[in-house]
């Protein structure tokens, strides 16, 4: 077992019960962080010289198809640098308590790694896992949670409204207002593409409204044990939305006793035709389900500044059945290729007791 930990300090600072001074201080931090690097790239980009943009034409089949690329006058090692930094990620708030400095034998990209086996809860590898950090969309396996547990009406049809708009983030949605969907297909986009609208109707449309539907998220997790998490929406857009990995194994086992959230999350296409509105094809957020050299019985990616990139998957490798918790990743892909570099050292080396 490889065990790498922060101090006790450090693990107090991001507990939820821990002071929450504390915790407002470093998000004023990161926030004034984020600024400074925008400027900065900003500033950049002003700097460049101009790009210009023409067509061409390539055969795709039996059909031509016109796409548009750019002739920088700067050389193709600049234009692959700058394609580069539009993918790099703004500093996440584990990136401002220092957790970007944690190294582990296998060169991880996330800030936060736990592998324990489902069935036996034994710790196969652990990468600050009891620091509790903003989750992003990971949010959702709870939201389906509570959806699939309170037998709320999975056909009954409810209706996109402003009150599903994101506020926190001003990201936007496929889904326009007045759209109607089941709650099965709510929930169904929710978990496979983390459609964002989608997780707010299912917890508005809970008894008692959302902030109802909140206390049952937070209750769910004392239920379960999950002492170092806290939920404030549906969707996981707020970064007050916080979990360690630790306890984010426990939402997975839980989630994973419902063949439907398995089913839903590890889906890789679904068509949904809202009411009085065009069909939307949906994909997935998470490409290794596509792929034949996984086998993956439950997944949920996520995404916001403050939380970088997150993965959490049940997977069988090597015959038996493991879950793997990544937070906090850099890059796009990053999240993908550590939890490819899991599977390879358990395929390859035997975790030491």
């Amino acid at each position: 077992m490889v065990a790498l930990s922060l101090k006790s300090t450090v693990k107090s600072m991001f507990t939820f019960s821990s002071n929450k001074r504390l915790i407002c201080t470093l998000a004023i931090a990161s926030i004034f962080a984020v600024s400074q690097l925008s400027f900065a790239s900003t500033s950049s980009h002003r700097s460049k010289k101009s790009v210009i943009v023409k067509k061409v034409s390539v055969k795709q089949g039996k059909r031509n198809k016109s796409i548009v690329v750019s002739k920088s006058t700067k050389s193709h090692k600049s234009r692959k640098s700058q394609l580069k930094h539009d993918i790099v990620d703004r500093p996440s708030t584990g990136d401002a308590v220092g957790l970007k400095h944690s190294q582990d034998p296998l060169a991880l990209a996330s800030n936060v790694a736990f592998v324990v086996e489902q069935d036996s809860s034994k710790v196969l590898f652990e990468k600050n896992a009891e620091v509790s950090l903003p989750i992003a969309s990971i949010t959702k396996l709870m939201t389906s949670l509570v959806v699939v547990e309170s037998k709320q009406d999975l056909d009954e049809m409810i209706e996109i409204t402003t009150d599903d708009l994101d506020k926190e983030k001003g990201t936007g949605s496929r889904l326009a207002i007045g759209a109607k969907l089941s709650r099965a297909d709510l929930l169904h986009i929710a978990l496979m593409s983390s459609e964002n609208r989608a997780a707010s109707a299912l917890g508005r449309n809970y008894p008692g409204g959302l902030s109802a539907f909140v206390a049952a998220m937070n209750a769910k997790a004392k239920q379960l044990g999950m002492n170092d998490t806290y939920y404030v929406d549906s969707s996981g857009l707020s970064s007050k939305n916080v979990a360690s990995a630790r306890d984010l194994v426990k939402l997975i086992n839980a989630a994973y006793q419902h063949p439907l959230i398995r089913e839903y999350s590890t889906d890789s296409h679904y068509v949904v035709n809202p009411k009085g509105k065009r069909l939307l094809e949906y994909g997935t957020t998470n490409k290794l389900v596509e792929q034949s050299d996984w086998n993956i019985g439950l997944q949920k990616t996520g995404y916001i500044a403050e939380a970088g990139r997150c993965l959490v998957m049940q997977a069988i490798i090597e015959g038996r059945a493991v879950v793997m918790v990544f937070l906090d990743s850099k890059g796009k892909y990053s999240r993908l290729a550590d939890a490819g570099r899991i599977k390879k050292w358990i395929q390859t080396m035997r975790p030491q007791a």
